[in-house]
């Protein structure tokens, strides 16, 4: 989960792209193809640097594994919708004053959150997990004390290092991304990286030539992303659920997922 995102700062502006883009399914199509009779265009608001959930491409475009979510969602219950690249705090400030409609951007659902926006069934799960070495002894996180962990600044990851081993823990490094911190695992300057599961599988898969193991320990707790708008918007919510339970049930959120990340 994403408490305030960091990624690649230095190398993405935080701009509105505002692209008008069908509900056009995977590949973050966003070419206004039709997709539904209605004639409003919702605008969709993310924080494009957080791998690979949302990505701001060099030609501008927003691509990702939740972009093609949405995209599905909206194909399936039939409204149009048009991206912007918020950033962050922008996108909840966004749907408060109402120049957003709707906001997906690895969203955790949380009871503080729920008092202020309306969310989505969950589409998707994710849990922290523990990258070490293939021959490391560590089996669970309480393994971990007295060692060196890398974890991406300002994410759920550090909160997991922190209430096991308390706030001032001195092993714990963190970095402004998640490769900065598994090319210091491989290079031997932590000896264990934790970080989301869909994150940290998305960098791990791409190392052909390096012996690790991943590990899922039993006291992490699980995050649910959802769909996010402004409370009281009934009428997305209902279209937006609509879709997403459609997308479920004929294999298409499925389809997306491992497109991303692999079967499990």
């Amino acid at each position: 989960m994403k408490l305030r995102k960091k990624w690649w700062t230095s190398l993405i502006l935080t701009v509105g792209v505002g692209l008008l883009v069908s509900a056009c399914g995977s590949g973050g199509n966003q070419s206004a193809t039709g997709g539904g009779t209605a004639d409003k265009v919702y605008v969709v608001g993310t924080d494009a640097a957080y791998p690979p959930f949302q990505v701001l491409e060099a030609d501008g475009k927003i691509t990702g594994h939740d972009i093609d979510v949405l995209n599905a969602v909206a194909e399936a219950a039939g409204f149009k919708v048009e991206w912007k690249n918020t950033g962050w705090d922008p996108l909840f400030d966004g749907l408060d004053r109402g120049t957003v409609d709707i906001g997906i951007s690895s969203i955790t659902i949380t009871d503080d959150r729920k008092k202020k926006y309306d969310f989505s069934e969950p589409y998707f799960e994710a849990n922290q997990l523990i990258l070490v070495a293939e021959d490391s002894p560590v089996n669970t996180l309480a393994d971990l004390k007295g060692k060196k962990i890398g974890v991406q600044g300002a994410t759920t990851g550090g909160e997991v290092v922190k209430k096991a081993f308390g706030d001032t823990y001195q092993g714990l490094k963190e970095y402004d991304d998640m490769p900065s911190a598994v090319d210091d695992f491989f290079n031997g300057r932590v000896e264990a990286v934790i970080g989301d599961n869909g994150v940290i599988q998305y960098y791990v898969k791409k190392i052909q030539d390096k012996k690790f193991k991943l590990i899922k320990d039993d006291s992490f707790e699980k995050e649910n992303y959802g769909i996010m708008v402004k409370k009281g918007n009934t009428e997305i919510m209902n279209k937006i659920n609509e879709g997403l339970k459609k997308i479920k049930e004929n294999g298409k959120l499925e389809e997306i997922r491992n497109q991303y990340f692999g079967k499990e």
